[in-house]
């Protein structure tokens, strides 16, 4: 047992991750890992954002395979244990396995991180194989290729994960990044004792492989690939049996499946299936709390410099995004890699890549209410985003105006709106109202959850607010005119009996029990000016 070679590290972490309350059960992707293991020389990446769990999936495939110990425990009960090859592969090979961001706190150079990883390497080796010469100032290819020469049959199953870790770090240069990929390049590419490469990371490796250096892997992204997509990130169904254990296990659910669905889901995978962020979900039904896990470090902070210092670009497609629309875009993937973003397609590609966008049929839009702070938290903190930042800085007192009943305030906030150079919101049709009307209701996502075209009565809202904070606060229906009144938007709401959404089913207590209030906002594109109206619902009358 070795720290790289045939190791029990990712199997004491596996199975630690099996006996966690909302554990969920991957496992099936080993039996599409057999066929690969079967034919040899077998090269694939899974690059995903972070905490979508490849850690945790290489962990679990070099538990399965390594033979450096004995998994029946951890896999006996999951789903791979009814293959009828089960037994046949699980831990009958030797493994490498290497996580590329277990670094030494003393590394400061590309030579002593790489020098590092090959010295435990042939120290793992020189133990395992006593009867093959391996040359302290050896090399680790050579080492792997007189094994091989010793014993026909012996061959490794290669579990890398994080590769491209190295990248975000300040002391590795240009040249380092080369040697790097000429090292993977060497150690993998026909060499005959390599049964299968797996390897993970966030950057894909199109971006470095345009000549031959790591042409041999097999790419699957979540936006360009579909096989492998329903292994990383928790699917609807998932999320629901995670639900139902949290119900069996919380003795005060203070979390709801609709605010996990809210807060955590909007993913796409290239097959179009929604999935949520996975460790976002475990960690809100583990604190029992809905609100933002997402971490903000290393080529997050990256991203943002990008998007400050290329406004004029991106500025009115994160108008639109927030304000829930979404935006046209060709992703290129490989963009995340450079340092030198330019173009909007540039930046929202890499931000794709990191996580902060979602992607399906040619749009990126903001996946979600965890998402959404942090871009409202930018937007009302970045004066350089011009009549954005103006805007969303307004939102809160847009808001209170509207609790109050202010009419006044509400409509000079919507002329403030009008009035700025918003090129891509020019009034022409209801559509463009409600991107305005989405932006300076901004601060309102603090307290509710806001629901555009939401299902309600007889037909469908414009906006509905329900107060998720403070069951107390007022309910709030909006809706939007163009070239009509106040009036007449109100007089809708009524007529379709919107505010039924608020009502609690029959025999159940009442979930929302404040006011509820009829917005309605209407613009006159002749005159060029907004009016607003405020009505109390009398309840009796819904």
């Amino acid at each position: 047992m070795g720290v790289y070679l045939n190791g029990v590290s990712a199997y004491r972490l596996y199975k630690g991750e099996t006996i966690k309350p909302y554990f969920v059960d991957k496992s099936q992707i080993l039996e599409e890992l057999f066929p690969m293991v079967d034919s040899g020389n077998s090269h694939i990446c899974i690059t995903r954002p972070r905490r979508f769990g490849k850690t945790v999936m290489a962990n679990m495939i070099a538990s399965f395979f390594s033979k450096g110990c004995d998994a029946q425990d951890v896999f006996q009960n999951l789903a791979i244990a009814r293959h009828e090859k089960y037994n046949q592969y699980r831990n009958q090979f030797s493994v490498i396995h290497i996580s590329f961001n277990d670094i030494s706190r003393k590394c400061t150079s590309y030579e002593d991180y790489i020098g590092r990883i090959e010295k435990l390497l042939l120290e793992d080796l020189r133990t395992e194989y006593p009867s093959v010469k391996v040359d302290e100032e050896g090399d680790v290819i050579d080492t792997l290729l007189n094994i091989c020469g010793h014993d026909p049959s012996a061959g490794f199953i290669f579990v890398l994960d994080e590769w491209d870790f190295i990248f975000h770090q300040d002391f590795v240069t240009e040249e380092d990044k080369k040697n790097y990929l000429m090292f993977l390049r060497s150690l993998l590419k026909d060499r005959p004792y390599v049964l299968m490469a797996y390897m993970t990371g966030i950057l894909p490796i199109a971006k470095y492989s345009s000549g031959s250096e790591l042409n041999m892997f097999a790419e699957f992204t979540m936006a360009k690939s579909p096989a492998f997509s329903d292994y990383f990130g928790f699917t609807e169904m998932e999320v629901s049996a995670l639900y139902e254990r949290y119900l069996q296990i919380c003795k005060k659910p203070g979390v709801t499946m609709e605010g996990l669905r809210d807060w955590y889901n909007g993913y796409y995978t290239a097959s179009g299936e929604r999935v949520y962020n996975p460790r976002s979900v475990v960690m809100a039904l583990s604190y029992n709390s809905l609100e933002s896990y997402w971490t903000s470090a290393g080529p997050y902070d990256e991203i943002y410099y990008y998007i400050e210092h290329n406004v004029d670009d991106v500025r009115d497609g994160l108008a639109l995004m927030v304000s829930g629309v979404p935006v046209s875009a060709k992703i290129q993937e490989y963009a995340a890699a450079s340092m030198n973003l330019q173009t909007k397609d540039e930046i929202f590609s890499a931000m794709v890549v990191y996580g902060f966008l979602s992607y399906e049929n040619g749009k990126v839009c903001i996946p979600n209410k965890e998402l959404m702070g942090k871009f409202v938290d930018m937007l009302q903190k970045e004066p350089s985003f011009g009549y954005v930042y103006r805007l969303a800085k307004e939102s809160e007192r847009m808001l209170q105006a509207t609790l109050a009943g202010d009419t006044e305030t509400m409509a000079q906030i919507l002329e403030l709106a009008h009035d700025t150079e918003v090129p891509l919101l020019s009034y022409n049709n209801e559509t463009e109202l409600t991107a305005v009307v989405n932006l300076v209701y901004l601060s309102a996502r603090n307290t509710y959850r806001v629901e555009r075209e939401d299902k309600a009565g007889k037909g469908y809202v414009d906006f509905i607010f329900y107060p998720e904070v403070d069951r107390k606060a007022d309910c709030i229906i909006l809706e939007l005119k163009v070239d009509a009144t106040p009036e007449m938007a109100i007089q809708q709401i009524k007529d379709k009996k919107y505010a039924l959404k608020f009502q609690s089913r029959l025999g159940e207590p009442p979930k929302y029990t404040g006011r509820i209030l009829a917005a309605g906002i209407s613009y006159d594109r002749t005159e060029k000016r907004h009016q607003c109206k405020i009505e109390i619902l009398d309840e009796a009358k819904i």
